[in-house]
């Protein structure tokens, strides 16, 4: 599994995957078994840090089927907000980088 820029950037913790996840797929909902398999994480490490995901309000709950409940990405809360402002960054700084060093490689050749 290949790290994100984000990650790169801030780490790789079982936290930063859950959010960086959820970033990508943020039109989706999840159950938590879902969530754990797309993140990389053991149902363990989720569990683990599941408590202060909805602390924050990371996530909310979308929808319930039968006992199992969906959870999304809460877009409303100020600090997913720029954590997705944060991903946007680093991924255009790093697009504008390798934009710069093709340029220089097209420019000696």
């Amino acid at each position: 599994m290949e790290k994100s820029l984000l990650l790169e950037f801030l780490g790789d913790t079982p936290l930063l995957r859950i959010i960086d996840f959820l970033i990508e797929n943020r039109i989706f909902d999840y159950t938590k078994t879902e969530i754990a398999e797309n993140a990389g994480i053991s149902r363990a490490s989720l569990y683990k840090v599941w408590p202060m995901v909805e602390q924050y309000d990371l996530v909310k709950k979308s929808r319930k089927i039968g006992n199992t409940i969906l959870y999304k990405l809460n877009k409303e809360n100020p600090v997913v907000q720029e954590l997705i402002e944060l991903d946007f960054k680093i991924s255009k700084e790093y697009a504008d980088t390798l934009i710069k060093k093709q340029m220089i490689v097209a420019s000696s050749a």
